[in-house]
Formats: C-alpha cells, structure tokens, sequence
C-alpha cells in the first residue's frame, strides 16, 4: 500500500507542475523515467526511515522530529521543537526509545541538537548539501506527522524545491502538519539537506532550515551553546552576509541604493545613494527579493563583484562581504 501511494504521488505531483527538470536531478522525459524516479525514491525511503525519529518531553510537553546523521546517535532538529527541554525521549519508527540530552541550538536558524546518551551504534542519514539547490529540484519530507503512531511509519511526502531565503531557510512544497517540525528533508539520494520549521500560509509551502545553516553552526551547537531567537525576522540573524545598504525600489532594472551604512563594506568600495545594483556575481538583481536570495550563497568575508549603473556610467565593485551585526554596530 505505501509503494502504491508513493508511486501515485509522485506521478501526479510532476505532471501536475509540467516537470521543468533541473540539473541535480534525474531528467524525466518519459513514463519510464517517472517508474525509474519512483523506484529510486522507493529505496531511498527503505533506507533513511529508521533514522527518522520522534521527540517529546514529558516534562514540559516539547514534541516534533528529528533525523539521526551518525552512528553515535546525534540528532539534528528543530530549535523550536526542544526549546525549554533539557533531556528528550527519542522513539524510533519500530517503536523502540531511548533518552537524547539537549544540546545547543541557535533559535534564529531554528536549528537545534540533540545527542543520544544510550549506547549505540544507531541508524543514521548521511549529511548532504543544499547550497546547490534550484528551484525545482526534487526533495522527500519524512516526519511523524501527529505526532508518533505505532500503527504506521512516518508518512512520505514528495515534492519540489520552490525557493531558498536569507538565512539559510528555504520552502518546498511538500505538504507538512504538526508533528512534521524537526524532521528531515532529504534529497534524492537520502541525504539530509534540511529540517522543517514552519509550515507556510499553505500547506503546500513549507519553510525549512537547511543543512548548510547546521554546518556553519554546528561547533557552536555541539558544544552546548545556544543563541538567537524564535520568531524573530530571519533577517535579525547578526551573522547574516550583507553589503551594508538600505534600499527603496526597484529601478531600471535592478535595486535602487537608498542608504549606505558609514563603514560598511559597501561604502568602503565607494557605492553611492541613488545607485542601481544590477548584478552580483553575473546574476541579475531586478529586486531586493532576488538580491537578498542571492547573497544567501556567500558567507561575510567574501569578495563579491557588484555591477551598478550610477547615471549613464556603468561601474563595477569587488566587496567584502561584512556580518549585520557588525554594520548595525555602527549606525548612530
């Protein structure tokens, strides 16, 4: 019944969207190649299930999922789903528990730990890597929707990438409820490539903290420490990338400079007020949206090059990428 269910599923979700393939994916011309798609999501499923855990405290009443990425049984979930928890039950598909010890969490990312302290080896998901991710590419969402259920395992759900946001969010349209944050999102391939936080105005658009967040994060998370917020603007990360600006509208094709910060790196490669950012990198910048999207692949302290139209003149920068929290030190 499950493979029947997948299978349909998936059928349906790729010719519903029209498929536009992509390259980190299989190209899917033909029924036969949808079969292929199918059969490979099919093992992928077999073998990360028994990674895919749920978490609760009986404590304080904390609840969600979580997926194992190491032998040694170390957790990666949401912050939001073990804020205020010290110690966690973790329960497996089979039904089987084990005690898990918080460990650091960084709120803003909503990315948290969690580290198993019975003895192992445990069933784990390898890490993958998101910073690659377009739009379209092909994902799996597991989680234990409801919360855990001895009477099935936790439901597949199949979809697209549909966009990636500052601060190393991104959304998909594979459908979530609660019981689903913490959990998993994995690429093809059963490789961790997220963790849901937040289901969107749709269940159809779902927001999760992707794996290139935990990576930046994870000394910090390891050792215990924990920061940020929950609910807070992603844009309140201090350690987001940024040029130093402040902008008004679109404008002749690219992003009008309102404001530019006294030491910031834009200012220190001499942008202007009134200056039209067109590109970054060779990629176009018609809106702040794309701008900010685009600057989600660098990390501060990257030299990027910035194409603006200043006038008639067209005039090229390399800037030093700096973190907010640095820039906002220095406004009056």
């Amino acid at each position: 019944m499950t493979r029947h269910i997948l299978i349909s599923s998936l059928s349906i979700c790729l010719l519903a969207a029209g498929f536009q393939p992509v390259a980190a994916n299989p190209m899917a011309k033909t029924v036969e190649d949808l079969k292929a798609i199918q059969t490979k999501a099919i093992a992928t499923v077999k073998k990360v299930l028994p990674a895919t855990v749920s978490l609760f405290s009986a404590k304080n009443g904390a609840s969600g999922s979580g997926v194992i990425v190491n032998k040694e049984g170390l957790i990666l979930t949401a912050g939001h789903v073990v804020r205020g928890a010290e110690e966690i039950t973790v329960v497996f598909p089979n039904g089987k528990q084990a005690r898990g010890k918080v460990l650091g969490a960084n709120y803003t990312r909503d990315a948290a730990m969690v580290q198993i302290i019975d003895k192992g080896p445990w069933p784990f998901a390898e890490i993958g890597h998101s910073k690659n991710l377009e739009p379209g590419d092909l994902v799996l969402a597991l989680g234990h929707a409801g919360g855990y259920d001895p009477v099935r395992t936790p439901p597949v759900r199949f979809g697209r990438v549909i966009a990636r946001s500052i601060n190393k969010f991104m959304s998909t349209d594979c459908a979530l409820i609660g019981g689903d944050s913490g959990g998993p999102l994995y690429d093809l391939d059963g490789k961790v490539i997220g963790i849901h936080s937040s289901i969107g105005n749709s269940l159809a658009s779902n927001n999760h903290a992707s794996i290139e967040g935990f990576r930046e994060d994870w000394e910090r998370m390891i050792k215990g420490e924990t920061w940020g917020r929950l609910g807070g603007r992603a844009l309140d990360d201090p350690d987001a990338p940024v040029l130093g600006i402040q902008t008004m509208r679109s404008a002749r094709g690219g992003v009008a400079v309102s404001h530019v910060f006294e030491g910031s790196p834009a200012q220190r490669a001499g942008v202007r007020e009134g200056d039209i950012i067109r590109s970054i990198n060779g990629r176009r910048t018609p809106d702040l949206r794309r701008l900010q999207s685009i600057l989600t692949n660098y990390k501060p302290g990257n030299i990027i090059t910035v194409r603006i139209i200043r006038g008639e003149d067209n005039v090229t920068y390399g800037i030093k990428l700096g973190k907010r929290g640095d820039v906002l030190k220095k406004r009056p």
